[in-house]
């Protein structure tokens, strides 16, 4: 298995950020909220944020709506986030 580490700083791969993307993450920011990944040296923000893209964003969504954007994402749901993270979700 060839792993593509995005950040070297804390061992997170490609896959893991894609994984994290798929349960609800959208942004660098939330990312580190879930892998540290971009809170070392920050040189993997860029190409997190590459690997991310433009898509939809289902905690945007959520927001917009007025509804809890964290709590109703399954896979980040119950996770520790920072009050900083959460403000600017």
């Amino acid at each position: 298995m060839n792993r593509v580490y995005v950040c070297s700083c804390f061992g997170v791969t490609e896959a893991q950020v894609k994984k994290h993307a798929e349960d609800g993450a959208c942004t660098p920011r939330q990312i580190a909220s879930v892998s540290k990944a971009g809170t070392d040296c920050g040189s993997c923000v860029r190409q997190i944020q590459s690997l991310l893209g433009r898509g939809a964003c289902p905690r945007r969504e959520l927001a917009e709506q007025g509804r809890p954007a964290l709590a109703e994402l399954p896979g980040l749901a119950g996770r520790a986030v920072p009050a900083a993270a959460a403000e600017a979700a």
